[in-house]
């Protein structure tokens, strides 16, 4: 490796207390196929031209080579794992070892062949469905025209977020407390993290 390289991600890798031996070994892979490093949400990122086309992540049970659109590659060596069951686009191949990103070496250099293929083409994810909203919101959005308004105001990721945390509660008194809790903020405009 040489002048491709930046010595933030140097830095970064002989920071790094769980996998640096793993980040050493795939940083030349990802180099090797024309991507450019940086740092960018506090780990190493590789781009083409202005599109991110993979993170490298380290877990704690392994170091993840994140595909930024990994939902639109092929996955014919069938090692491309879903982020969560909230992720569209993103999916990652999960290393453990040396000999693992040694063995997986060239399906990675391909799957980075094609990600790149894809951002040439201009692919984009396909949106998300909007979710059904949980029936304690829908009925406050249905009963207060200020806050259907305010709601509807809201980016659809915004309004996504809200929807998930409220929904996610077990009991329909706990949901109701959680749209009296977050109606301020819906009524400001406001982002479940702003």
């Amino acid at each position: 490796m040489g002048a491709d390289t930046d010595p933030k991600v140097d830095a970064y890798i002989d920071r790094s207390t769980k996998w640096p031996d793993e980040l050493a070994a795939v940083r030349p892979i990802l180099l090797d196929a024309g991507l450019t490093e940086a740092i960018k949400w506090g780990k190493p990122c590789y781009s083409h031209g202005k599109a991110n086309i993979a993170i490298l992540q380290e877990m704690k049970g392994f170091l993840a080579v994140m595909f930024f659109k990994g939902s639109l590659l092929e996955d014919p060596g069938g090692v491309l794992v879903e982020q969560g069951p909230n992720s569209r686009a993103a999916k990652r191949i999960e290393l453990t070892s040396v000999d693992g990103v040694a063995r997986l070496a060239d399906t990675i250099a391909a799957y980075v062949a094609e990600a790149i293929d894809v951002e040439e083409a201009g692919l984009q994810v396909a949106p998300a469905p909007e979710p059904a909203l949980c029936a304690e919101l829908q009925h406050r959005i249905d009963t207060d025209a200020a806050f259907k308004a305010a709601f509807e105001g809201l980016t659809p990721g915004r309004r996504r977020e809200y929807n998930l945390q409220i929904a996610g509660a077990k009991q329909a008194s706990t949901r109701e407390a959680r749209v009296e809790k977050y109606a301020p903020k819906i009524l400001a405009g406001k982002g479940f993290r702003d």
